[in-house]
């Protein structure tokens, strides 16, 4: 059963998401807005998605219990070493339809994925906001050559199973096919967001260890690697990196009190004759 999910707003756009009685919905910690009165929360260190597991509450099936409280555990182990949430939150509705409003946590786009149970999902860290409970969640890792590069996709969201996925991103999304390009893309790796099972991820350094490739690296403004993106299918960039906007805004930190400064400074400049 998919998701009623309405998208809203522009800059800063929220999911509103009506929950029928017994639909369940998790996300990532800090990720609520609001909810009616209806819809209770309760925080789990697994996501209903891992059916048949153990997820640390009392409705735990006893047998084979060690093997899923270890695989829980792993679980949380790895979101902890990606830097995700330690934990979800869970919504459901007890009542009639629920109301229950989710954001990310930057200016930018959100998009509701269907999944078939035949399409796996990748996306950049952060980018998950919420899915319902046939929608599993895990950690992967693109692999020790990327996290050597350096690259920021190194440690990747990974969705599989059915029903409806919300992720987020910063600035505004574009939908774009490889295979449309001869293939293959070369992206700044904070500009991409998502992409299903189809498409090759990897990383390659800018230019060669020549002077102009030296020169790419270091005055281009996108470091020393960029992110690779090859076969046919779907692909969702943004607009802005996390990365341009945190310096943008160390940049212009105390903006405002240089200009007031500068201002006070020129009116007491002047002679008191």
């Amino acid at each position: 059963m998919s998701l009623d999910v309405q998208i809203t707003g522009s800059a800063m756009q929220m999911a509103i998401v009506q929950l029928r009685p017994g639909q369940t919905v998790y996300s990532e910690a800090g990720k609520f807005l609001f909810s009616s009165a209806d819809v209770t929360m309760e925080t789990k260190l697994t996501a209903p998605a891992a059916a048949g597991q153990p997820d640390g509450g009392s409705q735990a099936p006893a047998a084979g219990g060690l093997g899923g409280m270890l695989r829980g555990a792993m679980d949380v182990s790895k979101r902890v070493l990606a830097g995700e949430s330690f934990a979800f939150c869970h919504f459901t509705s007890t009542g009639g339809d629920g109301l229950l409003a989710l954001a990310g946590v930057l200016p930018g786009e959100m998009r509701v994925l269907e999944l078939d149970g035949a399409t796996t999902w990748f996306a950049e860290k952060d980018a998950f906001v919420a899915a319902e409970a046939g929608v599993r969640f895990d950690i992967a890792f693109s692999g020790l050559r990327q996290g050597l590069a350096g690259g920021e996709g190194f440690v990747l969201e990974k969705f599989t199973g059915r029903g409806s996925l919300i992720i987020a991103g910063a600035g505004n999304f574009i939908d774009i096919n490889p295979a449309d390009y001869g293939g293959r893309l070369k992206v700044d790796t904070g500009c991409v967001v998502a992409w299903d099972h189809r498409i090759s991820y990897g990383i390659e350094r800018v230019g060669a260890l020549n002077r102009a490739g030296m020169m790419n690296a270091m005055f281009g403004g996108e470091g020393m690697t960029l992110a690779t993106l090859s076969g046919n299918g779907s692909v969702i960039l943004q607009s802005m990196t996390i990365d341009g906007l945190a310096k943008a805004l160390r940049k212009n930190m105390g903006a405002g009190d240089r200009k007031t400064g500068a201002g006070m400074g020129g009116l007491f400049s002047g002679s008191t004759e």
